[in-house]
């Protein structure tokens, strides 16, 4: 199926290199843990109205539990919001097992291997969008709401869209948190990374951020 093909995947040398690396080297808080160390797969509810878009998993969190934005600060952010308006049934996500579900969202990323510095290349992020067109093409027809987190994600989104035949208005609409595209059968809902960065300074709170899935509940 999609996700067993997707583990799989070793398409991207540097990539590759780098979350098997990450994998053997470890952080010392997790010296016990066997790490992931494979292209993440997605996961959720699979008849989802609402796709949640992200960059590529953290070194020490996706890539080490094996569970998209599980095990990292950013997933303490997004599962707590996703819990607080009712997607999921818990707040928290710690490894496969826990008992979380989420209702009516799937979560992917652009990339699926986690890179060197949060960084994907452009290269490696067009070696890993077929997964995405896949996604939004064939495996999620129900969805009516993509909730991208970040600009990266927003203009993948957006021209992946076009490429699949949905016309994008015109002027294309820029990034902004609680930004919204309609585009074909899909409403697209930019919000700020639940990166520390962000979330440490207050550029993301957890009103805004409550607020972007609030919203896409309302589109649906």
């Amino acid at each position: 199926d999609f996700n067993s093909r997707l583990i799989g995947c070793r398409a991207c040398p540097r990539l590759v290199d780098w979350r098997e690396r990450v994998a053997m080297e470890k952080r010392a808080a997790y010296a016990n843990e066997e790490y992931w160390g494979r292209p993440v797969p997605s996961f959720g509810d699979p008849a989802a109205r609402i796709l949640i878009v992200g960059l590529a998993p953290a070194a020490h969190g996706a890539n080490r539990t094996g569970r998209m934005f599980t095990g990292d600060r950013s997933g303490d952010w997004l599962f707590a919001s996703l819990h607080r308006t009712g997607f999921a049934n818990q707040p928290t996500s710690i490894a496969e097992g826990d008992g979380l579900r989420l209702r009516d969202v799937w979560i992917t990323a652009m990339n699926h291997c986690a890179p060197p510095g949060n960084t994907p290349t452009p290269e490696e992020r067009a070696t890993c969008r077929p997964w995405l067109e896949e996604e939004l093409g064939v495996l999620l027809p129900r969805l009516g709401a993509i909730v991208c987190l970040g600009g990266l994600a927003w203009n993948a989104t957006l021209r992946l869209l076009a490429d699949l035949g949905h016309p994008v208005p015109r002027p294309r609409p820029p990034f902004g948190h609680g930004a919204e595209a309609v585009v074909g059968p899909c409403t697209v809902v930019g919000s700020y990374h639940p990166s520390q960065q962000n979330t440490f300074t207050g550029r993301l709170t957890e009103p805004m951020f409550d607020a972007v899935f609030a919203a896409a509940r309302r589109l649906l």
